[in-house]
């Protein structure tokens, strides 16, 4: 035990053994004035033991934490290339049961190879960050902990900064989360016809945050995938081509019927339209019965996104053949009102009454005469 003198009460300082022997080795009292004294072989040997010791006291203690340290270290690397390996198998699985349904009826109701390989993708990138996040995070703090090291303030200091950057922050990651479940959901794929609402186009890219969309007229509307409330993909499934037909009312029915009939199926065989149509040509009926017309319509099942493209070459068709039968398509004025000559008389004005002299008008208008001159009565 040292006393460290001072002026007022002594206070004592612990100094360990090893200090010790190194200082009197050297020939120093840490109580008294430095000495010239030569250190002795004695003083040296005590000096190694006591450091040998102090080793071999502690050697196994630290031997155990870099052990420690070293297993976590191992483990944690080992764990993230076999679960990382693991996302890789199972993208490369999706991808090739995608290359599987490709061409078949199947794969025109599924996506196709390119956007599904897309989504897979971003689906393996946000997994394997967040299987990396979560063990490597992990790892972390369990080397801290063999140090031990209280972790405790650590852990409530990254909660608040959690909490502060969450709410500051809260849009983003809304966005975030947002477009995760989009593409988990395969809500819509690059290539996709979609309304968002906000705006609606083409899909040309899908981010964690933002959609791209190519609208109708060439723009790029940028989306955030946070404030998409809903989505109308119109490029899965199927669409629904419909054309109304408009005829005159004493048409026969039954051959409008066949003729419609008959283009539809010339058309299912006809290329591409085989491909696009899924499904036959239907004569639904009567949309709605006129005095002057008569609607009749015409649907089918096509393509996703190819409905417009079918309608098109229906009505095309249609007007061909009902040329051909000679059924009248209604549109505009009737016929015999426009060949109807005009009235001579409708531009001759009524005659005026002030025409004849002799009328009330004529003589009501006429200015009154003077009066007779009065006889004279003298004679």
């Amino acid at each position: 035990m040292a006393v460290l003198r001072s002026p007022g009460r002594p206070r004592y300082l612990e100094v360990p053994a090893v200090f010790l022997s190194v200082l009197s080795a050297a020939g120093t009292d840490p109580d008294d004035t430095p000495t010239t004294k030569p250190p002795t072989l004695e003083d040296a040997q005590e000096s190694a033991t006591n450091a040998a010791s102090w080793v071999e006291q502690n050697w196994s203690t630290w031997l155990g934490i870099g052990l420690r340290i070293v297993l976590i270290v191992t483990i944690a690397v080992v764990l993230r290339v076999l679960v990382r390996r693991a996302i890789t198998k199972l993208i490369d699985r999706m991808n090739r049961t995608a290359q599987a349904v490709d061409g078949t009826a199947l794969g025109g109701l599924l996506v196709n190879v390119e956007r599904r390989r897309q989504r897979s993708q971003a689906i393996g990138s946000v997994l394997r960050s967040v299987a990396s996040f979560l063990i490597l995070g992990t790892a972390g703090l369990m080397v801290l902990s063999a140090f031990e090291i209280n972790l405790a303030p650590l852990l409530a200091s990254a909660g608040v900064a959690g909490v502060a950057i969450g709410f500051g922050a809260r849009n983003l990651v809304t966005d975030f989360l947002s477009g995760v479940f989009m593409i988990l959901e395969d809500q819509y794929g690059v290539g996709d016809s979609i309304d968002a609402g906000v705006a609606s186009g083409e899909v040309i890219e899908v981010g964690l945050r933002v959609t791209k969309l190519r609208g109708d007229n060439g723009e790029i509307w940028y989306v955030r995938n946070g404030e998409v409330k809903r989505i109308g993909n119109l490029s899965q499934g199927w669409s629904t081509a419909g054309v109304d037909v408009t005829v005159r009312p004493d048409e026969d029915l039954d051959k409008v019927k066949a003729t419609l009939a008959e283009v539809g199926e010339t058309m299912a065989k006809d290329e591409p339209w085989n491909e696009k149509l899924w499904g036959p040509v239907e004569v639904l009926g009567l949309d709605s019965v006129l005095l002057d017309s008569m609607v009749v319509r015409v649907s089918a099942k096509t393509m996703p996104g190819q409905s417009l493209g079918v309608e098109r070459e229906l009505r095309w068709r249609i007007k061909q053949a009902f040329d051909e039968a000679g059924i009248r398509i209604v549109g505009g004025l009737p016929l015999a009102a426009q060949e109807d000559a005009p009235d001579p008389s409708a531009a001759v004005a009524a005659p005026s009454a002030y025409a004849s002299a002799t009328s009330p008008q004529s003589l009501a208008a006429s200015p009154i005469p003077p009066p007779p001159p009065a006889p004279n009565l003298s004679k």
